[in-house]
């Protein structure tokens, strides 16, 4: 179970682009639009930015939270 901080900065995030990086390497850049209290997060409009040179669109995808290693709030 995420800590209270984590819990307020994700619901602050709603809405909003944030960089996810997960296991194996990977980094998706998507728009927040929901997550639960095992660190599931929906992404809209997401996109594979794990190549810099490169971004493949994904579209609206569920991310595991126990792939999940760090969420990159979005910037004010």
């Amino acid at each position: 179970m995420p800590d209270d901080m984590a819990v307020k900065l994700l619901e602050e995030s709603v809405g909003k682009v944030v960089l996810v990086k997960l296991r194996g390497g990977k980094s998706i850049r998507g728009r927040l639009q929901g997550f639960d209290q095992h660190m599931n997060l929906l992404l809209g409009e997401a996109e594979d930015v794990s190549e810099a040179d490169k971004a493949s669109g994904l579209g609206t995808i569920i991310l595991r939270g126990d792939n999940v290693i760090m969420i990159s709030p979005p910037k004010t």
